[in-house]
């Protein structure tokens, strides 16, 4: 029997009752309905339940999933560019990281802290008046290139896992606290048979299998908007993003949000609708693993990295979906300025996300903790004792908010920062990769990145995105130049 993943109304419907508690809409009397009606919850970490539904709660579902959509929010987390810009009050200027970027935050011998840390929302400074930073050299590209594509491997095959599970696995090979690939070796047969590797990941992405990188979304992404770019310019609309994805993307290669506004797409909904109907993963990771190319193009404007960003995240994703791809779109082009270190990266991803959302909150609190605990494992803790009793393991809460903390208690050092991002769980390869992007464009050079992560990739990518399979990543970098210094 064919399950399709991610687009079951029976599964939709308990991913968007959780969602509806979490954006300020009380949906007590939809739940009680469902449950009356025989509704399931929504599976814990798969896609797909396990058996078909009934045609009445099919139809239910989809019946109360409308219901649900026009259930009013008591929170202020608008979706529309101008109205978040309203809501931040530091908007960055033009190679302006808020809060004293000309003040870097001192850098610590890898494995320690930085001396102070600042996890306040920014005060208003005035505007920078400065020659506009040129892109960076392509050598840096190239290493943030690398860095996404070994943050992602070494997240693959413990995606999905919970925490402690992956804990175990790296203990049982010395390989705690992570660092360096995972491996089967040496691990116990009834370890293994307690927590499985990632079923499509693990022949690929051990450390005794990986043979170039492996295909992932987290990658086909960036690919994608490389197309994006070329095709349109930085002047692309979301309806420009749509119909690249139906001339370029693979269906089956699209999950959660992604693939339910696909799936709209293909029933005449238009953006920016199709990030809202029926789909409850709008707030998910997937408008945040995009976002790269956003930041990569816009160096020194963390601004116009966001604005860009925005239009893209718009076709899937509403409010902190979006917030949380803005935000790593302003850190990346702070990173590629050139001139600030992590901490000021990240302070500029803040100053676009509306301070008193959730993800403004989630990330305050994990740039404090990552400030002052030693350990990173009691801030993962923490951050799991928070988000995980509320938030399925691929929201962008949660996720983005674990980023910051593994960059933050990083220093922005590259094997610390993909480290502790894969280490933390939840949506392992996508934090990983995000993670690597960050700290590998700030370390400017792929010769900075340690031989154990970049040799096995072999300089290859396999991708299904037309025309790139078997790239390598030195030509990615200089596409992604030319875009980049493109007027």
């Amino acid at each position: 029997m064919l399950r399709l993943t991610w687009v079951q109304p029976e599964d939709l419907l308990g991913h968007e009752l959780r969602q509806a508690r979490q954006d300020g809409r009380e949906p007590s009397a939809v739940a009680a309905r469902w449950r009356a009606a025989g509704g399931a919850d929504a599976p814990d970490r798969a896609g797909a339940s396990q058996g078909r539904a009934s045609r009445y709660l099919r139809q239910l579902a989809e019946d109360l999933l409308d219901e649900l959509a026009d259930l009013p929010s008591r929170l202020n987390e608008p979706t529309d560019l101008e109205a978040i810009k309203a809501l931040c009050p530091q908007w960055p200027s033009y190679d302006c990281a808020p809060v004293g970027a000309d003040r870097a935050v001192p850098r610590a011998p890898y494995g320690g802290l930085p001396s102070r840390l600042s996890s306040a929302a920014p005060t208003r400074q005035a505007p920078v008046s400065a020659p506009a930073p040129r892109p960076p050299h392509p050598r840096a590209y190239h290493a943030a290139w690398l860095g996404r594509a070994v943050g992602c491997l070494l997240g693959k095959p413990v995606e999905k896992l919970p925490l402690h599970a992956i804990r175990e696995l790296a203990r049982a090979t010395g390989n705690w606290p992570l660092n360096h690939y995972f491996t089967a070796h040496g691990v116990p047969a009834e370890l293994l048979s307690a927590h499985p590797w990632n079923r499509r990941s693990a022949p690929t992405s051990l450390a005794e299998n990986i043979d170039g990188m492996p295909e992932d979304d987290d990658l086909n992404y960036p690919l994608l908007n490389l197309l994006l770019l070329q095709r349109h310019t930085r002047d692309f609309t979301t309806a420009d993003v749509a119909a690249l994805w139906l001339d370029e993307l693979p269906a089956g290669r699209t999950f959660t949000a992604e693939r339910v506004a696909y799936r709209n797409l293909l029933t005449g909904v238009e953006p920016p609708l199709t990030a809202r109907h029926r789909n409850p993963f709008r707030e998910w990771i997937g408008a945040l693993i995009r976002a790269d190319a956003h930041g990569w193009t816009n160096p020194g404007d963390p601004a116009a990295a966001a604005e860009q960003a925005h239009r893209d995240a718009t076709l899937t994703h509403t409010a902190n979906g979006v917030y949380a791809a803005m935000f790593i779109a302003a850190v990346i082009a702070t990173a590629a300025a050139g001139s600030h270190d992590v901490h000021a990266c990240l302070r500029a991803g803040r100053s676009v996300i509306p301070p008193h959302s959730r993800l403004a909150h989630a990330v305050d609190h994990a740039i404090r903790l990552a400030g002052e605990h030693d350990d990173f494992d009691t801030v993962v803790d923490e951050l799991h004792a928070v988000h995980s009793p509320t938030h399925h393991w691929v929201h962008a809460v949660p996720n983005t908010a674990l980023i910051a903390a593994a960059l933050t208690h990083a220093d922005g050092d590259f094997t610390g920062s993909v480290c502790r991002a894969v280490s933390g769980g939840w949506d392992t390869d996508s934090n990983g990769a995000t993670a690597g992007s960050v700290a590998g464009l700030l370390a400017r050079d792929p010769d900075a990145l340690p031989d154990r992560w970049t040799i096995p990739l072999k300089n290859r990518l396999a991708t299904s995105v037309g025309g790139f399979d078997g790239t390598g990543f030195d030509t990615l970098a200089h596409l992604t130049h030319l875009e980049a210094t493109r007027s």
